[in-house]
């Protein structure tokens, strides 16, 4: 129906095309950057997980969302930790591999996102924070 409307209009098809396919290539670039990693994320409140790409930045996490750039996210870490997974958990991230690797992090703002990659991941999951992060059951952390 969009390309009726933009064919009515007198937009060339062809340029749409082009548009289409140069926001296709420029996501794809984005996902081949060093330390560049596939991951889940559920935002604080919230019990959905969705998908995305992220990657350390000194101490700024960057998450992109997937398929294109509709949920882009900086977040500014204060801390990190490494959550148990719960059966809940286990159920919607059964294809990032066994055990997935569920990190919070806690912004600026005390707001907490959690992030879930494959097990290989887990120390890339968390950055600089790597040092001094200690696994936790997420009811212990929603505590603090």
């Amino acid at each position: 129906m969009i390309w009726v409307i933009l064919a009515t209009l007198g937009v060339p098809l062809w340029l749409c095309a082009v548009g289409i396919s140069a926001l296709l290539v420029r996501n794809r670039e984005l996902r081949h950057r060093p330390g560049n990693m596939k991951l889940r994320r559920r935002r604080e409140g919230t019990s959905r997980w969705t998908r995305g790409y992220g990657v350390w930045v000194h101490d700024v996490f960057a998450y992109r969302g997937s398929p294109a750039a509709w949920a882009e996210s900086l977040v500014g870490v204060r801390d990190a930790v490494m959550l148990v997974p719960t059966e809940a958990d286990l159920k919607k991230l059964r294809r990032l591999g066994s055990p997935p690797s569920i990190m919070r992090l806690t912004d600026d703002d005390g707001e907490h996102t959690d992030f879930a990659s494959a097990p290989e991941h887990a120390l890339d999951l968390l950055g600089s924070f790597a040092v001094t992060a200690t696994a936790q059951s997420p009811e212990s952390s929603a505590d603090a």
